[in-house]
């Protein structure tokens, strides 16, 4: 099975469809929202086969509920399994999370308590959507405003088990980790140097809003603002010990010209040179 290049790519708004059509050297892939493509035909699968053609393609999942306690959606599956097999990408993942219940969709990525019971059930949906979709997923971590004092494990230890018992890769949001963290009043780079690292098959890079409370900061993983510089100095010093990652810069509100995201797929790239050169050396 293919795999991204360890480049860096850039979240598909249809705004910026000329510029990647226009320009298709720039960037090293392209990531879409899998539910934004579940129809049959369209607009949306014109401009998405023509960028097939000139870029690697990474498949992002939000409406999973990989963590949900019932079962998984047969037909969201099925739809999940067709697209898949339409553009056959070099990666597809999924959340870290659950967002349904009782046959209602809660439209948000929920956080999960990290205890024995949600492990098996979290595993078990993974081999379901692995072998539906016949190629390996990955887990990303998630941004968290609370935690569950029914928790046996850290979230890292957490990942690592589930790594060694589905054979699914990890895709590592750096931003989700500074908000969760700072969030929380955790050491962000205690939970990186925890985190499985050899199992990263994809970064993802991305803003965040702040909000001054009387017990201190907190921070909303909003995609809607360029990548905060603790979330930059986190990525490169995580670069620095694994080496090169695809990397995703993910802005997904208040969405900018090209070139200012541009400006920010550059900016890791150099990161990732530069990791890439110190490795070599």
């Amino acid at each position: 099975m293919t795999q991204l290049p360890d480049t860096v790519g850039i979240g598909f708004k249809r705004a910026h469809y000329e510029d990647l059509r226009s320009t298709p050297n720039q960037l090293g892939f392209i990531e879409v929202h899998a539910e934004n493509y579940m129809g049959d035909g369209g607009p949306p699968h014109a401009q998405l086969s023509m960028l097939r053609d000139r870029y690697a393609l990474s498949i992002h999942g939000v409406g999973l509920s990989i963590g949900g306690s019932g079962p998984l959606d047969r037909d969201h599956l099925a739809r999940l399994k067709r697209l898949c097999d339409r553009y056959a990408p070099e990666s597809f993942s999924e959340h870290l999370a659950w967002s349904s219940h009782g046959g209602a969709f809660l439209n948000d990525l929920l956080p999960l308590p990290y205890d024995d019971r949600t492990l098996s059930t979290v595993c078990d949906h993974i081999d379901q959507v692995q072998d539906k979709l016949g190629r390996r997923m990955l887990l990303e971590n998630p941004s968290t405003y609370v935690t569950f004092q029914t928790s046996t494990l850290a979230e890292t230890d957490f990942l690592r088990l589930i790594v060694a018992r589905t054979g699914c890769g990890l895709l590592l949001d750096v931003n989700n980790v500074f908000v969760s963290c700072t969030n929380h009043r955790m050491d962000p780079r205690a939970y990186l140097a925890e985190f499985p690292l050899e199992a990263v098959g994809e970064i993802h890079l991305g803003g965040h809003d702040a909000e001054d409370l009387p017990s201190g900061p907190l921070l909303i993983d909003a995609h809607g603002s360029p990548v905060a510089d603790p979330v930059w100095t986190l990525y490169a010093e995580t670069m620095a010990r694994g080496g090169p990652r695809p990397t995703l810069i993910e802005w997904d509100n208040d969405v900018p010209e090209f070139p200012v995201l541009l400006a920010e797929a550059n900016r890791a790239a150099a990161i990732l040179s530069e990791a890439g050169h110190a490795l070599a050396s």
